[in-house]
């Protein structure tokens, strides 16, 4: 019934957005979702922006609101597609996070929403890496992904959400310290902020 579900949700982009859209309310909504990852972060018109597995760029046309400088990256043709067409602004290119076609010290800005939780474990720390080398010193990587809840009232709504639209690899995200990944790299990592009774983390980290 996931793999079903998955399918469907990233085969019909209506279905997708209309799961985003449910799953944001217990933030506020989207447009309060999509900014969580944002707050405190200075952004100009010039800052170079790296959408990091941008999808079909549900956050990326909430970034060129802020720089004429982004770019998204994917692995999925098929979402950049639907990116290129939804968010005509950014640049974008197709490629694996984990090996990334950037020169070292290229960007201001890394971001990724909800993306980090797709990947096996060596592949994030492949990219963790990766997002390392090609932000800028002093650049920050921003994220908000899945976090095991806090409140024990959010605990049913985020199981019955990974099975059905989820693999393994975010239940593992569940029990993966993020921030220790991230600091043990070389990254200054800010305490992580939790919403939605926890199930949601947001990590800024600076090179």
């Amino acid at each position: 019934m996931a793999t079903i579900l998955r399918n469907w949700s990233y085969r019909y982009q209506w279905l997708y957005d209309g799961i985003s859209r449910v799953a944001a309310l217990g933030v506020g909504g989207e447009g309060r979702f999509r900014q969580l990852a944002l707050q405190g972060i200075t952004i100009h018109a010039d800052t170079k922006i790296l959408d990091l597995c941008c999808g079909s760029g549900q956050a990326t046309q909430f970034l060129v609101k802020l720089s004429q400088n982004v770019t998204g990256l994917d692995a999925s043709p098929l979402s950049l597609k639907r990116a290129q067409q939804n968010v005509p602004q950014a640049e974008y290119v197709e490629a694996f996070a984990e090996e990334m076609p950037f020169a070292d010290n290229e960007f201001d800005i890394v971001h990724t929403s909800v993306a980090l939780h797709e990947m096996e474990q060596q592949q994030l720390q492949q990219i963790l890496q990766e997002v390392y080398r090609v932000l800028k010193p002093k650049g920050v990587f921003t994220l908000v992904d899945f976090h095991n809840p806090t409140n024990p009232l959010f605990l049913p709504g985020l199981w019955v959400f990974l099975l059905l639209f989820e693999t393994e690899t975010a239940w593992r995200l569940l029990k993966t310290d993020l921030a220790g990944l991230l600091a043990e790299i070389g990254f200054e990592v800010n305490e992580p902020k939790l919403y939605a009774g926890g199930s949601l983390q947001v990590i800024q980290a600076k090179k």
